[in-house]
């Protein structure tokens, strides 16, 4: 054996007294999570990824869903008219602050780790409290140009509730997009999309009947689809609760119901699946 290889097997043990010294211990962990786990952590399938992101960085999943959380519950509340409340401009900061801060934060970082379905998510979700905030703010005045002599602010005019309604329309269709691809992850992510869709429109029919004055089944309609969103943030808080719990280390076991063992395994390199359907 060479002088340079001596010196190589012997680093280890050297740089070992020097961290004994110091009072540190390096320990190796080889865990390797299953596809199934890690779509219970990640919500998201597990996929090839170049790098240890996943082990180098917090997981910010459970992030995302505490700010989409607390909004939801906090909207879904005020929709019900719990206590008699009416009207967002109180909890305005819902809108621009606790849900898109935390999913913005959520959406960069699913993005520097490679997990595509979470980060598509976290970025849908940012940008719907933004939007939606922004019709609460009266500074703004945005049904000024339907104002009339009988309806100053312009917010009950037909025209205004009628693009809002269909605003809210469009966004039913985009979530029930997402739905579909949530039957790939776990019943409880699949059934959040499912209940947030209906509820935006149910929310949308409000506007509608608001658009022609009937404002008894907009009342209605709004209360139904805060309730909708009321179990969309129970579900969410669900969830993470047990992506926190299994982070933690905390061995709960609770059912999300998983839909992944339904699809093919995703845990493979493209190139060698390719490879395989091309021999079978």
């Amino acid at each position: 054996m060479n002088r340079e290889a001596r010196c190589r097997r012997r680093t280890p043990s050297i740089n070992g007294i020097h961290d004994e010294e110091k009072g540190l211990h390096r320990t190796q962990t080889g865990v390797t999570m299953s596809p199934e786990l890690f779509e219970k952590l990640y919500l998201t399938p597990k996929v090839p990824h170049v790098g240890d992101y996943n082990k180098r960085f917090a997981n910010p999943t459970a992030l995302g869903f505490v700010g989409f959380v607390i909004s939801t519950f906090t909207f879904s509340i005020v929709c019900m008219g719990w206590g008699g409340a009416s009207g967002f401009t109180p909890v305005v900061g819902i809108f621009f602050f606790v849900g898109p801060v935390l999913l913005t934060f959520a959406m960069v970082f699913e993005w520097i780790m490679g997990n595509f379905f979470p980060m598509m998510v976290m970025g849908l979700f940012s940008v719907f409290w933004l939007s939606f905030g922004m019709l609460q703010l009266p500074t703004l005045q945005l049904g000024a140009p339907y104002a009339t002599s009988t309806d100053p602010t312009g917010l009950a005019s037909r025209e205004y509730n009628s693009v809002v309604a269909l605003y809210l329309l469009v966004w039913g269709f985009a979530l029930f997009t997402f739905f579909i691809f949530t039957c790939k992850i776990n019943a409880v992510f699949a059934a959040i999309f499912l209940f947030v869709t209906v509820g935006a429109w149910v929310l949308s029919g409000a506007y509608w009947k608001a658009s022609w004055g009937d404002y008894d089944a907009a009342g209605k309609l709004q209360k139904a689809g805060g309730a909708l969103l009321f179990v969309v943030a129970i579900l969410g808080w669900y969830m993470c609760f047990i992506i926190m719990a299994g982070e933690m280390r905390i061995t709960l076991n609770l059912p999300v119901g998983d839909l992944s063992h339904f699809w093919p395994r995703t845990d493979v390199e493209l190139g060698a699946e390719a490879r395989r359907e091309h021999h079978d």
